[in-house]
C-alpha cells in the first residue's frame, strides 16, 4: 500500500493526515471522501517532484469501541483486528489509496509514545487532578455543554440529545486528570490570526476563533470508569482519553520519541484534512497540546464538508452509510475518485445522488473525455497507420490549444496543489478537454482526410498530433485523480517509451507543448470509461 516516491534527504516532507477513523464499523462514503480528497493531494504533489508523506489509520480505543465489541461477543482488540484487515486496509486498497503508512492506536509504536507525552506535560505542570460531572456523548467521546444539547422527543422525550447523533447522552461523574486548556485561548487567538491560513474554509476558521474567544474549559484527559485505552503513567487506574490518544497519531506515525531524523524532516503537518464535526479538537485541543510541549504546530487544518444524502449528514446511524463498493461496482473506482472531488466544493456539504453521478459521468467521463480518447486514437490508426504524424502546419487554432492547456495547468496547480479546491482544479482540465474537443469538432479531420493533396495531409497530421499532444497532458494532470485510466490513456498514446513512466511526468512540464514526439505508436484500446449499460 505504501507509495514510492522521490526521497530528498534531509528536506521537509509534504506532511498530509487524514483523521483516524473509528473502528466502531465499516468505512463508508464519507470516510472515503476524505481519504481520497487526501490522496489526490499527495498524489498531486509527488508529480510536483516533492517528498511526501500520506498518513491514514484508526483510532481503536474508547467507551464506544469497547461497547461495540461486547455487543459482538468479542474483545476490543479482537473487534479492531477484523475490521481493520477485512474492511478499512481492503476499501482503502481498493480505491487506489496510496498512503506511505498506516496507523493504528493500539500499536505499540503509537501507545509507548502517547505516554511519554502526556508524561511530559504532566512533569511540566500542564496537568493536574480534579473532579468532573456533566453530560457525555459516547459516539462523540466527548462532554458536552448544556447550551448545546436538544430537547428528546417521541421516545427521547424528556431527555437531552446530542446535537450530532440526536441520541441520549449520559451523565457522567468521576475523578479525571485535567489538562490546562483555558490557559492558551489567547495563545490559540493570537496564532489563528497570524495565520488565517491555518484553519479552512473561512467559515470553519471564524466559528473557531468564536469558540475561542468564549473562554476555554480545561480539558478532561482521562477516564476512569472503563479501562480500554492507554493507561496514565503515574496513574494506571485511569485511561487517557480517547482524543488526545487519537491525536497525538500524527506525531507517534512520524517517529515522536523514536525516531528524531524523520520526525524532523516530516512533523507537523502541511495539511491536516478532517471531517467539520471534528474540527475543534484538531484546530483547538491539538495545537495547545504541542504548544504545551513546546512542538511546531501544523501548517493548515482543512475541513471538509458532510456528505448529504436525501437531506441527511451520512452515518451509519441514520442509515444512510452507502458502501462505496455499491457505487465502484457500477461506476468503477476512477470515477468514483473523480465524482465526489468534481461535484462536490471542498469544505462545503454536498449532496450525493445516483443520478448525478449517472448524469456526470456519461456527460463528461463517457462522451467528453473518453470519447475524445477513442476518436482520436482510432483516426491516428486509420489515417497513418497508427504512428502519430508529426505536426508542420502549426496555426492560429492549435496555438489556442496550447496556449488553452498551459492555462489549465496553471489554474489546476494553484488550485488543487495549494487551495485544495479539487472541484475548480478538475474542472479546468475538463474545461480544456471541452476546448479540444471544440477544436475537433471545427477542424473536422475526417472532412480534411478526403482531400489527398499535400496541404491537406500536412493539415490532417497536425489536427490529429495536437489532440493527441492534448491527451497526453490530460493524462498526466488526471493521474492524481484517476490514476487506472490515466495508464491506460499513457499506454493507448505509446508515451512511455519516448517520455518513461507516467508517475515520473511532472505537473509543471505538463503544458510545456510537443513533448509526445511524433512517431509513437498509439493504439485504440478498450473505451477508458464504458457506457453504464455495459457496466452493470
Amino acid at each position: 500500500m505504501a507509495a514510492t516516491g522521490s526521497e530528498q534527504e534531509g528536506t521537509k516532507a509534504y506532511y498530509v493526515s487524514t483523521p483516524i477513523y473509528y473502528v466502531n464499523d465499516a468505512p463508508h462514503l464519507g470516510h472515503a471522501y476524505t481519504t481520497v480528497a487526501g490522496d489526490v493531494l499527495t498524489r498531486w504533489h509527488r508529480q510536483r517532484g516533492e517528498k511526501v508523506w500520506y498518513l491514514t489509520g484508526t483510532d481503536e480505543h474508547g467507551q464506544k469501541i469497547m461497547r461495540t465489541a461486547e455487543a459482538n461477543g468479542v474483545s476490543p482488540q479482537e473487534w479492531c483486528d477484523k475490521l481493520v484487515e477485512e474492511s478499512w486496509k481492503p476499501l482503502w486498497q481498493h480505491l487506489q489509496i496510496a498512503n506511505d503508512d498506516f496507523i493504528r492506536t493500539t500499536e505499540k509504536r503509537h501507545t509507548d509514545r502517547v505516554r511519554e507525552f502526556v508524561q511530559d506535560l504532566y512533569d511540566r505542570g500542564e496537568i493536574y487532578q480534579g473532579g468532573y460531572e456533566g453530560p457525555y456523548c459516547v459516539p462523540c467521546e466527548e462532554y458536552k455543554t448544556y447550551g448545546e444539547l436538544l430537547d428528546g422527543e417521541g421516545e427521547w422525550e424528556g431527555l437531552k440529545l446530542c446535537p450530532i447523533h440526536k441520541k441520549p447522552v449520559e451523565m457522567l461523574k468521576e475523578e479525571n486528570y485535567f489538562f490546562k486548556l483555558s490557559a492558551y485561548g489567547e495563545k490559540l487567538l493570537a496564532h489563528y490570526e497570524a495565520h488565517p491560513e491555518f484553519i479552512q474554509p473561512e467559515s470553519a476558521r471564524n466559528e473557531v476563533m468564536q469558540f475561542v474567544r468564549q473562554g476555554l474549559e480545561d480539558l478532561s484527559i482521562s477516564r476512569s470508569t472503563f479501562d480500554w485505552g492507554v493507561k496514565i503513567p503515574w496513574d494506571d487506574k485511569h485511561v487517557i482519553y480517547v482524543w488526545v490518544d487519537a491525536l497525538l497519531n500524527y506525531a507517534t506515525a512520524v517517529g515522536y520519541g523514536s525516531d528524531q531524523q524523520k520526525f524532523e524532516e516530516t512533523f507537523p503537518a502541511d495539511v491536516h484534512l478532517v471531517g467539520k464535526d471534528i474540527l475543534r479538537f484538531h484546530a483547538v485541543i491539538w495545537p495547545a497540546m504541542l504548544m504545551a510541549n513546546g512542538l511546531p504546530l501544523p501548517k493548515r487544518i482543512a475541513a471538509n464538508g458532510w456528505l448529504m444524502v436525501g437531506g441527511e449528514k451520512m452515518s451509519k446511524s441514520n442509515l444512510t452509510g452507502i458502501s462505496p463498493h455499491e457505487l465502484t461496482d457500477h461506476f468503477g473506482v476512477d470515477a468514483y475518485r473523480w465524482y465526489f472531488l468534481r461535484a462536490i466544493a471542498f469544505g462545503q456539504d454536498g449532496s450525493f445522488s445516483w443520478e448525478d453521478f449517472s448524469a456526470r459521468y456519461t456527460s463528461e467521463l463517457a462522451n467528453d473525455y473518453g470519447n475524445l480518447a477513442s476518436r482520436v486514437a482510432a483516426m491516428v490508426g486509420k489515417y497513418f497507420d497508427g504512428a502519430l504524424p508529426e505536426a508542420t502546419a502549426h496555426g492560429e487554432a492549435e496555438q489556442a490549444i496550447a496556449d488553452g492547456l498551459a492555462a489549465a495547468v496553471r489554474s489546476a496547480d494553484e488550485k488543487i496543489g495549494e487551495q485544495l479546491d479539487f472541484a475548480g482544479g478538475i474542472a479546468a482540465i475538463f474545461d480544456f478537454i471541452k476546448q479540444v474537443n471544440g477544436y475537433l469538432t471545427e477542424q473536422a479531420p475526417w472532412k480534411v482526410a478526403k482531400d489527398d493533396s499535400a496541404e491537406a495531409q500536412a493539415r490532417l497530421a497536425t489536427i490529429l498530433y495536437t489532440a493527441a499532444e492534448s491527451l497526453r497532458a490530460c493524462a498526466v494532470l488526471l493521474n492524481a485523480v484517476m490514476p487506472e485510466s490515466s495508464a491506460k490513456l499513457w499506454e493507448m498514446l505509446g508515451a512511455e517509451p519516448a517520455l518513461g513512466a507516467l508517475a515520473d511526468q511532472r505537473i509543471a512540464d505538463a503544458g510545456e507543448w510537443g513533448r509526445l514526439p511524433a512517431g509513437t505508436t498509439v493504439t485504440k484500446g478498450a473505451a477508458l470509461f464504458p457506457r453504464l449499460e455495459e457496466n452493470k
